[in-house]
């Protein structure tokens, strides 16, 4: 599927701000499996430059700084991907030989996945998680299987309400109220997991929404998103991340379906947050952010005599969030 993607954040700040340096995480991942085509990053007022590198987990982040006084900051990202159909890989793995796997032994071989084992900064170890995960955990279950039985969980257990959580709300207390944003049951999936010793990743992206019946899709009314993916080591190389939206009860590989785009993978969002800095000034502001995701249609050419035409067609589900969650600064 080819989606085009246009992100764009509007800060507005009150006083000016004299000096500010931002990172941004909004280049689509680059893959095997998910195609970009092509990418634009403007930023208003023009930094004197931009400069993308890779980080740690393989993702592209842009780096900015602004030497002028301004009162409003905007970021506009376009790009074009190509996505992949999705199949759900068949593991029969248990879950404790998983576990054991990645439990520490001297001298075990290197695993990168052993990163996401670990707590970290959003997702921390506690007793209330491994309780809530343990019965999709029974004796011999196969990861796979336990995994998406406990995104089943979330998905029914828990209700999807626009602003009541922020973007630093901790997993434990969305836990506790049962309610939260797509960022908050990705943590919450990923703290189960890693509550029973196993690596789980945060993946941050958009979705493809479409207008209700009778209605006309508005542009920007889209959001970004984010679920999770655990790791199954048995699969084979390249294909052992099988991600799990819990927001929209949705498994699969290499994404939870050809209608997803996947920006980027961390340890939990405060890794790949879609734009952070550091600013001089500035002590209030407002923020607005407008996301549009939309299937890209290829134009039809008159067929000649001796040719036939195809037709393509697309997927999407309704999707919709308070875009203040998914962007965050911090001051000095």
């Amino acid at each position: 599927m080819k989606l085009q993607i246009t992100h764009e954040t509007v800060y507005d700040y009150l006083p000016a701000v004299e000096t500010a340096q931002h990172m941004a995480y909004l280049t689509p991942l680059d893959k095997a499996t998910q195609t970009l085509l092509n990418h634009s990053l403007q930023v208003s007022p023009e930094p004197a430059q931009i400069n993308t590198t890779q980080d740690v987990f393989g993702n592209s982040r842009s780096f900015f700084s602004l030497q002028v006084t301004h009162t409003q900051l905007q970021v506009l990202a376009r790009s074009q991907v190509v996505t992949q159909a999705v199949h759900l890989p068949h593991s029969e793995l248990s879950w404790e030989s998983v576990r054991e796997r990645f439990r520490y032994q001297a001298h075990a071989g290197f695993d990168a996945a052993n990163e996401f084992v670990f707590a970290s900064p959003m997702v921390p170890r506690h007793a209330e998680f491994s309780a809530y995960a343990r019965p999709s955990f029974s004796a011999g279950a196969g990861l796979l299987a336990a995994a998406i039985h406990l995104m089943h969980r979330i998905y029914r257990d828990f209700t999807y309400e626009s602003q009541s959580t922020q973007v630093n709300t901790p997993a434990l207390e969305a836990l506790a109220q049962r309610k939260g944003v797509c960022q908050d049951f990705a943590h919450i999936l990923i703290a189960c997991l890693r509550s029973m010793g196993l690596p789980a990743r945060y993946v941050s992206g958009y979705l493809l929404t479409e207008a209700a019946p009778g209605t006309v899709k508005l542009k920007g009314s889209d959001a970004s998103h984010a679920w999770a993916a655990v790791y199954v080591p048995d699969l084979p190389e390249g294909e052992r991340w099988v991600d799990l939206d819990p927001t929209n009860d949705r498994a699969g590989w290499p994404s939870p379906g050809e209608d997803y785009v996947t920006l980027a993978v961390g340890r939990d969002f405060s890794d790949v947050s879609p734009i952070r800095g550091v600013i001089h000034g500035g002590a209030s502001h407002t923020l607005r952010v407008g996301v549009t995701v939309e299937p890209v249609t290829e134009p039809v050419l008159a067929a000649r005599p001796s040719q036939t035409q195809s037709q393509s067609q697309g997927f999407g589900q309704s999707q919709s969030q308070s875009q203040s969650q998914n962007s965050s600064y911090d001051k000095p």
